[in-house]
């Protein structure tokens, strides 16, 4: 079916590489790629513009990757990033591995040299075995060779990223593939339109009433949502499911705003006591993985506890804890069939409980308040994220970005999001950088105004993007918490050479970055200021930087992690020592 042309040849009757993909891609409703422009693949971005998809083209692959894996996980459609060979491969496998991890359905599609090349290693351009490279990555891996496979090829990567537990998948095309051509309809004949990749996945009856049994049982149950169930876009079914089962609940961070974080039953501001004395735990879309504390040690006290699990992979059951009750399935199936066997005699959790936790969360939002309304100069981390509360709160359509070490941190727990898929962070992993990729990706899927939240190391991954932000005028607006350095500015080198490795660059004037390309930048060193220019921002819907100034002493160690740095552990030890 392939052929090749000569001077013979009616072009009109023929299609070829490049439109294909774009057929495939839009035949399967999808209206974006995010990429880096380069051989072999530059004109397959241009092909795509002109066939109606939008292609936003950014400053380095990775942030590229990052926007489309946010893409998929705000869609439910894997999101697609398009990549050059080699190096540019090297750069969104990054985003790739990550996408896998949390679970987002993403696609990276790169260019590649072609195989008789690699397999000899005869020293082409750019030349890597990309393929085998990306397999122990991702969720899956397929190279395309032929022009009339680009369909299957496209098909079983969409069903392979959306189906079961999300993830990311590599496609390669070799760039002899992408000026292969073939007769126009029967490559209109070879695509395919990939019907129902992710079907519903419905719970035994067994494992409904088992898993009911157990709730039934509890005098202090707890539910504790994840991000996959903020991905599952059940969101009227599970307020529901928690307002009829009264459950106290816990969200993890991006699970924030499936239900408004002023909710009576949220437990957030009393998580150490939930957590602690809890005697049945429901997850559901939430990993007992380690921002859980894998399920175990202190963070859990010494309360005996029976787990729920809802979970669409078998896998994950008793990954940490023995699971009780491993209810598998789909969350929207798994929510349903439990809400019709609890029956109008349900009984809601003992009061007691319920108060004990009210009086827990007011005990603490009263000694957290004081803080927030903090108008110091430097700012602290609570005066300045108080503000933004109150932007937020105010505009809760907002979308925030999220990333850092103190600053992520200490905006988990003091911002409040009012609804679903509006918080984007770290994920699973906790990696740095992907802030711009989120932030870009959440405007154009969304059209929603967007607030990046970033310490001064996270911004400095990804801080070019900017350029991007301004190039398409998009509705961002990023605030960069200046401290001068990696968790503090106020290290120093006892060798007295070198300024310390967690130090940067006094007084960095960001926002001149922002205004450099033709936004708008703003230097804040109190909280009514940022206050003040974050709405400025907001209203006028023009990409912008705050360079907000915070007091180089205000952070801690690793935010709240430190205990992962080996050598935190020992002077953490030392000083317990000296002490006692």
């Amino acid at each position: 079916m392939t052929k090749n042309l000569d001077e013979n040849v009616d072009t009109s009757q023929l299609t070829d590489g490049f439109h294909l993909i774009v057929d495939a891609l839009k035949l399967n409703g999808i209206s974006t790629i995010y990429n880096v422009p380069g051989i072999p693949i530059t004109d397959l971005g241009r092909i795509a513009q002109r066939e109606g998809l939008r292609v936003i083209s950014f400053r380095h692959e990775q942030h590229a990757g990052y926007a489309a894996s946010i893409a998929g996980f705000l869609t439910q459609k894997p999101g697609i990033a398009l990549t050059v060979s080699a190096p540019g491969f090297l750069n969104g496998l990054t985003a790739l591995a990550n996408a896998t991890t949390n679970c987002f359905p993403m696609i990276l599609i790169s260019g590649s040299s072609e195989r008789e090349i690699v397999d000899l290693q005869q020293g082409d351009y750019e030349e890597m075995d990309q393929l085998a490279i990306a397999k122990p990555l991702c969720k899956a891996a397929f190279r395309v060779l032929h022009v009339e496979d680009i369909g299957i090829g496209i098909a079983r990567a969409i069903r392979a990223a959306c189906s079961g537990r999300p993830g990311g998948v590599y496609l390669d095309f070799p760039a002899q593939l992408l000026g292969q051509v073939m007769d126009k309809t029967a490559g209109a004949e070879s695509l395919v339109e990939v019907i129902d990749p992710a079907p519903a996945q419905i719970p035994s009856a067994d494992a409904v009433k088992r898993a009911l049994d157990v709730l039934k049982s509890a005098q202090k149950p707890l539910l504790i949502l994840g991000k996959g169930a903020a991905y599952a876009q059940e969101d009227a079914l599970i307020k529901t499911f928690v307002e009829k089962s009264g459950l106290p609940y816990l969200p993890m961070s991006m699970a924030k705003g499936l239900l408004p974080d002023d909710h009576a039953q949220s437990a957030a501001a009393a998580r150490s006591l939930v957590l602690q004395e809890a005697d049945v735990v429901m997850l559901v879309g939430a990993r007992l993985n380690w921002l859980l504390s894998h399920g175990k040690g202190k963070a859990w006290g010494d309360a005996p506890k029976q787990f729920i699990h809802i979970d669409i992979d078998p896998g994950e059951m008793d990954s940490n804890r023995a699971i009780t009750a491993p209810l598998v399935g789909d969350i929207g199936s798994c929510l349903n069939a439990l809400s019709d066997e609890m029956g109008k005699d349900w009984q809601q959790p003992p009061a007691e409980w319920r108060t004990r936790i009210a009086d827990k969360k007011q005990g603490n939002l009263e000694k957290m308040a004081s803080k927030l309304k903090s108008n110091a100069v430097p700012m602290d981390y609570h005066g300045a994220l108080g503000a933004l509360r109150e932007v937020i709160k105010d505009n809760p359509e907002i979308i925030l970005v999220n990333e850092g070490a103190n600053t992520l941190d200490f905006a988990r727990s003091i911002i409040d999001i009012y609804q679903p898929r509006h918080r984007l962070d770290v994920g699973t992993w906790g990696v740095m950088g992907i802030g711009q990729g989120a932030a870009i990706a959440a405007a154009i899927e969304t059209g929603k105004q967007v607030l990046a939240v970033e310490g001064d190391s996270a911004f400095g991954f990804s801080g070019m993007e900017i350029e991007t932000i301004c190039r398409y005028d998009l509705p961002v607006c990023v605030v960069v918490f200046n401290n001068s350095g990696i968790y503090r500015g106020t290290d120093t080198n006892p060798a007295g050479s070198d300024v310390a490795p967690t130090v940067f660059v006094k007084d960095s004037r960001y926002e001149l970055m922002m205004q450099a390309f033709g936004g708008v930048g703003i230097y804040a060193t109190s909280p009514d200021d940022l206050n003040r220019a974050v709405r400025e921002a907001i209203a006028s819907g023009k990409p912008t930087l705050i360079n907000a100034i915070i007091d180089e002493a205000a952070g801690t160690e690793s935010g709240r992690i430190g205990n992962l740095n080996p050598q935190s552990i020992v002077m953490q030890q030392a000083s317990k020592g000296k002490k006692s």
